[in-house]
């Protein structure tokens, strides 16, 4: 009985071994992926999971991966070195002092880099012929952050903000209105002071010299003086055609 049991065991891992062959056969089809059929496939649960899945043309989990990765934008590139690079025959040259060296041929060019060391910048590449400069690296580096401080001087529209201060302000309220004004500065917002001193003086008043900014904007200064017979007059005048202003308006 145990040469019996032995032969059954052989006969059965032989049939297993050739069914399993035969799978890995038709799975290496390009036309259609491996099928297991328990009819035609007496193959153990534990030969199946071996058999690998290349249906579709051979994708796999990593192919996947790699279709589906989504490649970060980099930052467009608005002023730097093309290298040896240069795509026109010929091209209008400016030296690292700003020196036109005239129009050259692009082997010239690429002689002329060899020998002094700078690096090439396209300037304008619109104009016929292109405009080139050559430039030192701290060159290139220093335009380039001209570049980026315009850019962000130019986004978004400028608003303009106002604030009205008065000489009974308290300290809480001056440092709160000028926490405000460093915002909007920071914002990139226009701001406009008003200080209304003149109208608590109580007598009436003219300009010597109008109010005007000094101190590198810092301070505002004006000269007075009392008011003369014809600016009271004028002053007075103003007054009643306000007060008469409403009446006027109002329908009969």
């Amino acid at each position: 009985s145990s040469d019996l049991k032995d032969r059954n065991l052989s006969e059965t891992t032989t049939m297993e071994e050739q069914s399993l062959l035969a799978c890995f056969e038709s799975s290496s089809s390009p036309h259609r992926p491996a099928l297991l059929t328990p009819g035609k496939n007496p193959i153990s649960p534990q030969a199946s999971m071996l058999l690998p899945y290349q249906g579709g043309g051979g994708t796999n989990v990593t192919d996947l991966q790699k279709e589906t990765k989504k490649l970060k934008p980099k930052a467009p590139v608005t002023l730097g070195s093309v290298g040896r690079k240069i795509g026109p025959r010929h091209i209008q040259l400016l030296a690292e002092d700003g020196e036109d060296l005239g129009t050259m041929h692009r082997a010239t060019v690429i002689r002329l880099m060899d020998q002094t060391g700078p690096k090439l910048v396209a300037i304008n590449d619109n104009c016929d012929p292109p405009l080139y400069r050559l430039m030192k690296g701290k060159q290139i580096h220093e335009e380039q952050m001209k570049l980026r401080d315009t850019q962000k001087a130019k986004k978004g529209p400028v608003q303009s903000k106002e604030l009205n201060f008065s000489s009974d302000i308290s300290l809480h309220d001056l440092d709160t209105k000028l926490r405000q004004v460093v915002i909007w500065l920071e914002k990139n917002n226009q701001v406009r002071l008003t200080e209304h001193e003149l109208t608590r003086i109580s007598v009436a008043v003219g300009f010597v010299s109008k109010p005007s900014v000094v101190r590198g904007g810092r301070a505002a200064m004006c000269v007075l003086r009392l008011a003369s017979a014809k600016e009271l007059q004028r002053k007075g005048a103003e007054t009643s055609n306000k007060n008469l202003k409403p009446d006027s308006e109002t329908p009969a």
